[in-house]
């Protein structure tokens, strides 16, 4: 059912629950792994010219950074992938040149506190990505119990 699976980190809190239901079901389906870190071109534009190759350099360590985290969790290699560009549609792209089953990702990343149910970039994703998105919301304190935040993927 599932050969492929991307999984979009940006390395926040709240898609660790998403990296680790996306890893279950790659453990499950013997699924190749996609881990992709998307530096976002915005942010980079928006910063002063003087500082942009420094910010560049340090959002591309966020992202290895992010990147490792997903291939420590993961019981099967990982291929991974940096990009800079708008991330919905890098995310999107990569998906469909990499023939992917399905795409997994948080529901709110970095920028998440703004946005009441779903995060702008997931939201996009789920609009325009040609193949499933799978979007995992982080669990609130009370769902948490003593799991720490992370539950079987059948139960997720």
């Amino acid at each position: 059912m599932f050969d492929t699976i991307v999984i979009a980190t940006d390395g926040s809190e709240s898609v660790r629950r998403a990296v680790s239901v996306a890893l279950d079901l790659a453990d499950r389906f013997d699924a190749a792994v996609h881990a992709l870190y998307v530096i976002d071109e915005s942010e980079v534009e928006s910063s002063p010219e003087q500082v942009r190759e420094e910010m560049r350099a340090a959002l591309d360590d966020s992202g290895e950074s992010a990147l490792d985290e997903v291939r420590a969790a993961a019981n099967r290699p990982v291929t991974t992938a940096v990009r800079e560009g708008r991330p919905a549609t890098v995310i999107r792209e990569y998906a469909t040149d990499h023939d992917a089953d399905v795409v997994a990702m948080g529901t709110r990343g970095r920028h998440g506190e703004n946005r009441f149910l779903i995060g702008s970039v997931a939201e996009r994703v789920v609009r325009t990505c040609p193949v499933p998105v799978l979007t995992v919301r982080q669990l609130g304190e009370r769902e948490r119990g003593d799991e720490g935040g992370v539950r079987d993927a059948a139960s997720a």
